[in-house]
């Protein structure tokens, strides 16, 4: 076969999956637009079980509603569709209204249904997931006070939860900006000072805020966090990333996440790109290759699904619908950037696998996680305030992108 052929039946590949790519993301964004908004409380719902029933006395939280707002201001920016656009505004109204703290500045936790304050605390996870939310309100409408929203988020971040003795930032604080005892994530989580998933999910949206707005510190602030990934959370003895960290970064779980790995691998290289730091961009790329192929390598079960975690010898075969979602986009960017056609197989098998087990073609959306034997799991919530619209919405719109300019290539 030449090399005409092959790229020939490259392109019909990328073609048929920009299609269904397509279709989906519309399915999905049609879920959230119609089963998902709060017509007594304003805002969206706080909670659907697995079966398509709504809490209507559930929590709304910070994390699900600024995901709200980032995956419709990220539809409308990359489809047009002023609908996208009025859902966005919608969803960004009620963050301001309802989340802004008034006083110290900065995003509460957690609200009742009416829109009341239960959890004040301040996660720095949650601040960088309004960062991300505001930035792309901005870069899809130009609404001007949502960028301002933005800078003043970047500003606490860099104020107040910046650890400046052994660098990174710390997990929480009170509303007020004062230290607490249990600054965990979720219960899964280890109570410690650091970790992975909030310095993720901070460079993640100062690479969004960047392309608005190119400020000189923030440029640096990005550096410095790629620098963290690479010097202290890239574990170079394993080539996975660890997850929780003492103050002075000494790690204190062995863990491998593989959906973290192949996240992480494509929003570093996001971020090295973005900044254009030589230096940087060329150790970025050669620790995230490693993380792709360690993910490939040790995660995959046999038809191309991703496992969801290992915790010593012991695997978790359950398969989450993030990690197969953010596994597309991670193996479409190490294709993009080495040009290795099998990334390409193994994103067309986690869609293949994403179709059969993962939809839920009976009640919308996608499953929370299917078993060993991809069964799924009717405990977990369709929506809630850790599953929302951002992992598969992101993914599909990132994909269709890509494969945009992958297509003009050819």
């Amino acid at each position: 076969m030449t090399n005409a052929d092959t790229n020939r039946n490259l392109n019909e590949i990328l073609v048929h999956l920009q299609s269904d790519f397509s279709k989906e993301l519309t399915n999905l964004l049609e879920f959230w637009a119609t089963k998902c908004i709060d017509e007594t409380h304003g805002g969206f719902i706080g909670k659907m079980d697995h079966f398509g029933q709504i809490d209507p006395k559930a929590s709304k939280g910070c994390i699900l509603n600024t995901r709200i707002l980032w995956t419709f201001s990220a539809a409308y920016r990359t489809t047009g569709k002023d609908s996208y656009r009025l859902l966005a505004a919608q969803a960004y109204d009620y963050v301001r209204q309802y989340f802004w703290d008034p006083v110290n500045g900065g995003l509460y936790w957690d609200l009742d249904v009416t829109g009341t304050p239960i959890s004040t605390k301040k996660q720095a996870y949650a601040q960088g997931f309004g960062l991300y939310a505001f930035s792309e309100f901005y870069r899809a409408t130009g609404n001007e006070e949502s960028l301002s929203y933005a800078k003043e988020l970047y500003a606490i971040l860099e104020t107040k939860f910046w650890e400046s003795k052994f660098g990174g930032y710390v997990e929480a604080l009170t509303d007020d900006w004062k230290a607490m005892d249990d600054v965990r994530l979720s219960e899964k989580d280890l109570n410690t000072p650091k970790s992975m998933n909030t310095h993720l999910h901070i460079l993640e949206p100062y690479t969004n805020l960047y392309r608005v707005w190119p400020d000189e510190k923030l440029k640096t602030s990005i550096a410095s966090l790629l620098q963290i990934f690479c010097q202290k959370i890239f574990n170079s003895n394993t080539n996975h990333l660890k997850l929780f960290f003492s103050l002075d970064w000494k790690s204190q779980f062995e863990e491998v996440s593989f959906g973290h790995d192949i996240e992480a691998a494509w929003l570093m290289n996001e971020a090295s790109m973005a900044i254009n730091k030589g230096a940087i961009e060329g150790r970025v790329h050669s620790i995230t290759r490693l993380l792709v192929e360690a993910t490939k390598k040790e995660g995959l079960d046999k038809d191309g699904s991703i496992f969801y975690e290992r915790h010593g010898a012991l695997l978790d075969k359950h398969k989450h619908w993030w990690c197969q979602a953010e596994g597309m986009v991670g193996f479409m960017d190490a294709f993009e950037l080495d040009g290795n056609k099998s990334y390409i197989q193994e994103v067309e098998l986690l869609w293949t696998f994403i179709k059969y087990f993962i939809k839920d073609e009976k009640n919308g959306e996608w499953f929370w996680r299917v078993d060993e034997h991809n069964q799924p799991i009717n405990s977990e919530d369709k929506v809630g305030f850790w599953k929302g619209p951002y992992h598969n919405g992101r993914a599909l719109m990132e994909l269709i992108e890509r494969i945009d300019k992958q297509i003009q290539v050819f």
